[in-house]
């Protein structure tokens, strides 16, 4: 089970080599019509993704994990848990120390190398994933510190708006209102692309000095772009429900709840990040 992030490719749940969710569709499979092979939201050929090969049983289906190896949502949730916990703890040590905003840099740029380190991996690496995390809070907490000086209030304000876009794509995706299937997919994560490539065109011109330093990050146009980052978020967000729920019922193996906790942990913190520079675009413009 991978991550979700615009920078990363999402590739389906493995587990030494064998590919879950890839391969031909199956009859009743509403999601595997067109799915290209590898697609998290493609069936598996045959049988479970995460079954173990029997020894001299033929003519039937490899049997399933055992029930105490397989993710639970108890699983997810602890180790989610333990991702932003420790996102919130390096958050909160980077703004009582007032570290400098290039420190903050610095921690973005180690946190997106090891973020990168972790999706490519074959499995979950707890160690890896907490690393991500502890730089990751380190480039929120300063930053948000800074931001905050500007504009008091903006990382109480990005906070709030985090905890209710979590709580509505949730619901959404519960009722059924939000329905993740291959095209939702395929939209998710062209639109990430797309917003990725528009950012890295953004921080050009902010390199040259255009919108003070930040490009096109400031006034109405910051705003649209802050709105569509939000939006974006929220679909990867949900292909991450789809992930676990998922990964729950084809029983994966519970290392499989770390690379879950690791996308809600990426997503939530995008989430997050784009808030603040919104918070910080409205005050500021005050």
């Amino acid at each position: 089970m991978r991550s979700s992030n615009p920078v990363f490719s999402r590739r389906g749940f493995s587990r030494d080599g064998n590919a879950g969710f890839a391969g031909q569709p199956q009859a009743g499979n509403p999601y595997a019509q067109g799915v290209p092979a590898g697609s998290p939201y493609a069936q598996p050929q045959a049988g479970n993704p995460y079954a173990q090969p029997q020894q001299g049983t033929q003519g039937f289906p490899p049997a399933a994990p055992p029930q105490a190896d397989r993710m639970t949502m108890d699983d997810v949730v602890s180790r989610t848990a333990i991702t932003l916990g420790t996102v919130i703890a390096a958050a909160t040590v980077a703004w009582i120390t007032d570290l400098p905003v290039g420190v903050a840099f610095v921690a973005m740029l180690v946190a997106f190398g090891l973020g990168l380190w972790q999706s490519f991996k074959a499995k979950a690496s707890p160690p890896l994933i907490i690393a991500y995390a502890v730089f990751e809070g380190v480039f929120l907490g300063a930053m948000s510190n800074y931001v905050n000086q500007w504009a008091p209030g903006a990382a109480m304000q990005a906070v709030i708006g985090t905890m209710a876009v979590f709580a509505a794509v949730l619901f959404l995706y519960k009722s059924r209102i939000i329905r993740v299937n291959a095209r939702f997919a395929r939209f998710a994560i062209a639109a990430g692309i797309g917003y990725g490539l528009l950012c890295l065109v953004n921080l050009g011109f902010a390199l040259f000095g255009a919108g003070d330093g930040f490009g096109f990050r400031t006034g109405t146009i910051g705003i649209l772009m802050g709105v569509a980052g939000v939006l974006i978020a929220s679909l990867f967000l949900a292909l991450d429900f789809k992930q676990v729920e998922d990964g729950i019922a084809y029983g994966a193996p519970r290392e499989e709840s770390w690379l879950a906790a690791f996308g809600l942990t990426m997503t939530l913190a995008w989430i997050y990040f784009e808030f603040l520079r919104l918070a910080w675009i409205l005050n500021s413009s005050d």
